[in-house]
Formats: structure tokens, C-alpha cells, sequence
């Protein structure tokens, strides 16, 4: 079950950056991107939280 946990949190980690690095690389962001970019964001930190959780336990 951890291999699972831990290939799943090695993807969300991918995502978050992936995220980091297109909001990091456009200069021209709208409100519209920002609120879009901040809610998979929050998405993508959720999850990572919740599976670092379910490892532990």
C-alpha cells in the first residue's frame, strides 16, 4: 500500500511544480489565471497533505 502512497505522491509533487513553473513563467497573468492557477494549487496541496498523512499511518 505504500508503493502506492508514494507513486501517487511523487505524481501530486510533479503537478504542483508543473503549476509552479507555468505561473512562474508567464508574464502576462490575468485575475482569471491566477484564480484558476490558485485553485489547482489548492487541489494539487490538499491531496499531497492527505496522502503524507495516510503514510504515516
Amino acid at each position: 500500500m505504500k508503493d502506492n502512497i508514494d507513486r501517487t505522491l511523487e505524481y501530486y509533487k510533479i503537478k504542483e511544480q508543473q503549476i509552479l513553473n507555468t505561473v512562474n513563467s508567464k508574464n502576462n497573468l490575468t485575475a482569471e489565471d491566477i484564480i484558476h492557477y490558485g485553485k489547482e494549487m489548492s487541489i494539487v496541496t490538499y491531496k499531497i497533505t492527505a496522502l503524507e498523512i495516510a503514510k504515516e499511518n
